[in-house]
C-alpha cells in the first residue's frame, strides 16, 4: 500500500486533535476541529462534499457526503464508534470510487491511541 507524506501530515493533524479532545465526542466536533487543524497546516479543506450517484437512468445529485476532502485528493471519513467494522471500510472505498479519488483515510477518534483507529486506502 502506498503511504505518502500528504496522508502522513493529515494523520499528524488528526493526532493533534485527538491529543486535545480525546475519545468520546461526536463526529461533528472532530470534523470541525480536524478541518481547522488541516487549514492551519496549509491544506485546502472542504467539508460535507456531496458525491453524485449514477445508475443507468437514475441520477442522485447527492447520494453520499464526504466528511472531509483534502487538496481535492484525499477523502477522510470520520467515525466515533466502539470499533471499526468492514462496512466502514466499504463506505470509504465506495466514496473513493464514486468521487474518482485514489486516496482515503478512515479515522475513528473513539480510541485511546489514535494510531489504532486509522486505516489508509489507495486505489
Amino acid at each position: 500500500m502506498e503511504f505518502d507524506n500528504e496522508t502522513g501530515l493529515i494523520i499528524g493533524c488528526a493526532i493533534e486533535v485527538h491529543k486535545q479532545l480525546g475519545p468520546g465526542m461526536l463526529e461533528s466536533a472532530y470534523e470541525a476541529c480536524l478541518s481547522y487543524e488541516l487549514r492551519q497546516a496549509g491544506f485546502d479543506v472542504k467539508q460535507q462534499v456531496p458525491i453524485p450517484v449514477v445508475y443507468k437512468d437514475v441520477h442522485l445529485d447527492c447520494g453520499y457526503r464526504i466528511d472531509i476532502l483534502v487538496n481535492n485528493r484525499v477523502i477522510i471519513e470520520l467515525k466515533s464508534v466502539e470499533f471499526l467494522d468492514k462496512v466502514h471500510e466499504a463506505q470509504v472505498l465506495t466514496y473513493m470510487k464514486f468521487a474518482h479519488k485514489r486516496k482515503g483515510l478512515l479515522i475513528n477518534f473513539n480510541v485511546n491511541i489514535l494510531k489504532n483507529g486509522i486505516k489508509r486506502f489507495v486505489m
